[in-house]
């Protein structure tokens, strides 16, 4: 790599102020968004309305940035917005013409992203369509998710492994009586990469291996969490549910339906990079054309995936900047009261994890600027993942 190259890389990273506030930025709009969505899940409304307003959201708040700027800044959706209802597990976000809508009760997933320059934050959250505290299993799903969440912001941190952070939320979702999802990988995020090459695996088996690797100073990190009261072992049902894909760029093959290349045409205009779904494109011709682009692999699908019918699954997930002064998470949303029926009150490996600070002792100023809901959480949150984990046992 030569000097040039070198400095290119290195401004590119939270070493420069201008990328630090790219990322909050974004995480400001995809909390905002988020909010918004949770206030809107109620019974009977439309799933695909729901995502819409998601993605328009976003689209509009980036839209009023960086407007008078030389250098065209590219910002917009970074994952589009998906409704994953009860047993579903991730990625339902369906065309215009589906009727879905939520139901009382029904445990919602909501999972979104935003990117300005090419600087990602990504968040995920659960929530319960009801009044009052939420109980039984889907307090039990909700709380591991949570608490390992809370675990993995606290083992995610320079000097650690990617096993480490594996083996610890199995052992959380384990104390309530859950298992973690299969097959979810926590990637690190890069400028325009959603899939970065270090991941930290949900589950090892000998058919999912990855490398292992060392988190280090300035990296940035979409941790995702999926806990399920069945085995956590999702399938793919059908094919038809799948809207959300992203090109792979390392891929390329002449297609031969004139509907194939007017689509993939559209993508590589609108979407070079990024995941979209297929909403944005025109639906008669995506439906055709998509397929050949999928079978010639030029597009990577995000395939809907299911749990069990009755099985409860949680997805929390939220970007962390490592940075010199400690871990910084930079998207959430407050859960509902939770009301488990286990605790971790008696599992002191768990207790010692979650007394970890996120901060290193040199306390710099990186976080006064936002009191804000992406950021105000890290300062109390040593304390909270015990009370919303076990809020009858501190109650």
């Amino acid at each position: 790599m030569s000097d040039d190259e070198a400095r290119e890389e290195k401004e590119l990273d939270l070493t420069s102020p201008d990328v630090v506030t790219k990322y909050k930025s974004a995480a400001e709009i995809v909390n905002k968004a988020l909010q918004l969505v949770v206030s809107e899940c109620k019974p009977k409304a439309k799933i695909v309305d729901l995502c819409e307003k998601g993605d328009t959201f976003i689209r509009e708040q980036t839209g009023n940035m960086y407007k008078n700027v030389k250098r065209k800044i590219e910002r917009g959706v970074g994952f589009p917005t998906c409704i994953s209802v009860n047993n579903t597990v991730c990625h339902f976000s369906p065309l215009g013409s589906d009727e879905a809508v939520l139901e009382p009760n029904d445990i919602v997933k909501i999972d979104m992203g935003c990117h300005i320059d090419g600087f990602i934050a990504v968040v995920a959250h659960t929530h319960v369509i009801q009044e009052g505290p939420v109980t039984g299993r889907p307090a039990d799903v909700i709380a591991a998710a949570n608490t390992a969440a809370e675990v993995a912001l606290r083992l995610v941190r320079p000097g650690k492994k990617n096993k480490d952070v594996t083996e610890a939320i199995q052992k959380v979702a384990a104390a309530y009586d859950c298992k973690i999802v299969e097959g979810v990988l926590s990637h690190q995020l890069k400028q325009f990469v959603i899939d970065g090459n270090k991941v930290i695996i949900s589950v090892t088996n000998p058919e999912t291996r990855v490398d292992e690797v060392e988190f280090e100073e300035n990296e940035v990190y979409a941790i995702d969490i999926v806990t399920s009261t069945g085995e956590g072992k999702p399938k793919l049902l059908d094919e038809k549910q799948t809207t959300i894909y992203k090109r792979a760029v390392d891929k390329n093959y002449h297609l031969k339906m004139k509907s194939s290349r007017f689509i993939f045409s559209e993508i590589n205009q609108k979407f070079p990079i990024l995941p979209f779904s297929a909403r944005a494109l025109e639906e008669k011709r995506a439906r055709l054309g998509l397929v050949e682009c999928v079978n010639h692999d030029l597009l990577q699908p995000y395939p809907v995936l299911h749990e069990k019918p009755g099985d409860l699954v949680a997805h929390i997930k939220f970007t962390l900047l490592l940075m010199p002064n400690g871990s910084d998470r930079i998207t959430s949303h407050p859960l509902q009261q939770l009301q488990p029926t286990k605790t971790i009150d008696d599992n002191p490996e768990i207790k010692a994890w979650l007394a970890l600070g996120t901060k290193t002792k040199k306390k710099g100023g990186g976080k006064k600027k936002k009191g804000k809901k992406g950021d105000g959480r890290d300062d109390s949150a040593e304390a909270e993942p015990v009370d919303t984990a076990s809020n009858t046992a501190a109650a």
